[in-house]
């Protein structure tokens, strides 16, 4: 019997959700089906192992205490600012080392300066570049080129020495409570350069720029180290009377001249200014030539005995600190005091009885002058 039209709407209506366990019952066997692969994926270990490899790369390229790049460059540049100090310092102590020793052979050279001959022969070909340093053709030995003349030149014009010892006349005022002066040899003449004036109070028996005479005095100290033309010359003269104590027999001048260069000091009074004690010490440059002297000036009233030989020792020791400062590298200990035979005060081995092999700051004893011996 056939149904109405009506009842078969009505029965395909009811009939049309039965597809729908079907389509969720597919979507449902996927799903395990999905997440079978993801555990079987899981299982296998594949994507924990990428990582780990990974991992293990990185730390392989770079180490945990690695040290960023930049740190590496900054590295770099800091050994290369040494070497470069190592070289400029190698340089200097070639060219102060012929300053010393003279024209000498490249392995004696670099042999005194501490250096290798392969390291030496570049600095020295560089400096000769320069004309700072000359190679021999016919005997291959090195020296001072003429460029130095040129420097040296424009160091005393510019008052290198002066700021140099000025520390140093600073110390030795302090200590002494007494004013400091450093005067140099400029012809027949001395010239004061420096002065170190402790207490303002304290009078200043001289100005930068002043000359003094080389017999009398602390110049005397500075002729007794100047060169035998230049003693010749100021002994065959007329000399100046300044005060009552001033010296002007030349004989008695040139035997004080050798006996300063025996005890590398001088001590005077009253010589060129009336009522002033002077104690002075040679200055040396790195050759070992005397270039300045540095003393203590002060009034009779406060350097009465024992007090300028007490205070000897303070201005010989300034005079060596500001000599190592100019270059002056090999050194003597000056002998020993002794007491001297029915004398208050003692004297050094040697002194006014023989000959000594140094002076207090190692520079070898000339004779007398010539026109005395």
């Amino acid at each position: 019997m056939r149904k109405p039209a009506s009842v078969r709407k009505s029965t395909a209506r009811k009939a049309a959700p039965a597809r729908k366990p079907a389509a969720a019952a597919k979507s449902t066997a996927r799903k395990p089906a999905a997440k079978a692969v993801a555990t079987k994926n899981s299982r296998s270990g594949k994507p924990a192992a990428k990582s780990r490899a990974r991992v293990e790369a990185a730390r392989e390229v770079r180490p945990p205490d690695a040290k960023p790049a930049i740190d590496q460059i900054a590295q770099a540049k800091e050994l290369a600012r040494e070497h470069s100090v190592i070289a400029v310092n190698r340089a200097l102590s070639l060219l102060e080392t012929l300053a010393r020793t003279g024209p000498v052979p490249l392995a004696v050279l670099a042999d005194a300066a501490g250096c290798g001959k392969t390291v030496a022969a570049e600095l020295l070909t560089t400096m000769q570049s320069r004309n700072f340093v000359i190679q021999d053709d016919g005997n291959g030995l090195w020296r001072l080129g003429a460029r130095w003349a040129v420097l040296g030149s424009a160091a005393s014009e510019q008052g290198a020495l002066a700021a140099t010892a000025m520390p140093y006349l600073a110390a030795l005022g302090n200590a002494t409570g007494e004013n400091v002066y450093l005067r140099v040899r400029e012809g027949m003449e001395c010239e004061t350069v420096a002065i170190y004036q402790t207490d303002p109070g304290l009078r200043v028996y001289t100005e930068v720029g002043k000359r003094m005479p080389l017999h009398a005095g602390s110049g005397r100290l500075l002729l007794a180290h100047a060169p035998e033309a230049v003693q010749t010359q100021v002994l065959a003269q007329r000399l100046q009377r300044y005060t009552p104590s001033t010296r002007t027999d030349a004989t008695w001048i040139a035997g004080d001249l050798h006996r300063i260069r025996q005890r590398g000091f001088l001590i005077t009074d009253s010589e060129v200014v009336a009522g002033t004690v002077s104690v002075a010490a040679a200055v040396r440059d790195s050759s070992g030539q005397v270039v300045a002297a540095i003393l203590i000036g002060a009034p009779s009233l406060r350097m009465r005995p024992p007090r300028p030989r007490a205070l000897m020792p303070s201005v010989v020791e300034a005079a060596r600190k500001l000599s190592h400062a100019l270059g002056l590298l090999s050194e003597q200990p000056a002998p020993p005091l002794v007491p001297t035979n029915g004398q208050s005060e003692p004297r050094r081995v040697g002194e006014l009885a023989g000959a000594w092999p140094a002076t207090a700051l190692g520079a070898t004893i000339s004779r007398p002058h010539s026109i005395f011996r």
